[in-house]
Formats: structure tokens, sequence, C-alpha cells
């Protein structure tokens, strides 16, 4: 039963990461969230309230309609860690760091004009695109501890 409470809780987590950082986040939250001091500390801050809120709408569903056990303290565990981490990574100075001592600074940069191949207009201006390094890191850093939240809410 644990590791169908599992699967079940990871889905609605994946879903509501994917709903909560693409359709909830505003577009000031997603310019902001990275910028030095307090405002972008306060934009990052909100942004995962709303991420953390769209999680919780998606999962108490199908944990009532599917019967799922879980206890009150691994929902909270598992949605702190997932809130904490996420907060962490979307920081982008944080995530930045990280691919840089793990030697990823050159695919972290892919796809921005930073990077040498950067992707250009038939003007040679850059053509901003939706596919960078920084964002298939950001993401996959992500669901990790997508995974760890779900393992903590379906085993405490």
């Amino acid at each position: 039963m644990a590791a169908a409470t599992f699967a079940a809780v990871f889905i609605a987590l994946y879903v509501g990461h994917s709903v909560g950082d693409h359709w909830v986040q505003s577009s000031c939250q997603a310019a902001t969230k990275g910028l030095p001091g307090w405002t972008g500390r306060l934009a990052d801050a909100r942004h995962v309230l709303g991420l953390t809120l769209t999680k919780v709408t998606l999962l108490l569903p199908v944990v009532l309609l599917l019967d799922l056990r879980v206890s009150t303290l691994g929902l909270v565990l598992g949605f702190v860690v997932d809130a904490v981490t996420h907060w962490w990574a979307d920081r982008r100075s944080t995530l930045a760091w990280l691919a840089k001592v793990t030697g990823k600074s050159e695919f972290y940069s892919l796809g921005t004009p930073a990077h040498q191949a950067a992707p250009a207009t038939a003007a040679g201006g850059y053509a901003p695109t939706l596919g960078t390094g920084a964002y298939a890191l950001d993401q996959s850093f992500h669901h990790v501890w997508l995974l760890v939240a779900a393992l903590i809410v379906a085993a405490v």
C-alpha cells in the first residue's frame, strides 16, 4: 500500500508542480524572484506559496478519493521540504552556484546570450527560447525534491 500511496502522491505533486510553476506563477514573480535582496526573496516566497497551495489543492482530492493513508506529520514535512528546496533553487544564484560547483556552468547557460552558441534570429540578434539549460536544471532539481517529498508523505 505504501508504494501505491507514494505513486499517487508523487503524480499529484508532479502535476501540481507543473501547474503551479507555469500557470499559477505570475509574470512578476517569474521576473523578480531571482533578484537580490528582499524584492527577490519576497517574490520567490509568493511564488512558492502559490505553488504549495496548488499542490495541496491537487493532492487533497487524490488522498480523499483514493482513501490514501497519509499522516498530518508526513504531509507537513513533505510540503516543508518541497517548499524550502523550491524557494532555494528559484533564487537563481543558488542554482547557478550548484551548477558551477558540479561542472554544469556551460549547460546552465545553454540557450541564453551568455552561451557561445546562443540562439539567434536571421538578423543576428538573440532569439529568446523556452529551452535553456538553467530551466532544465531547475526543473530536474525540483523533480528530485518532489520525489523526496512524496516519499516523506507516504512513509511518515
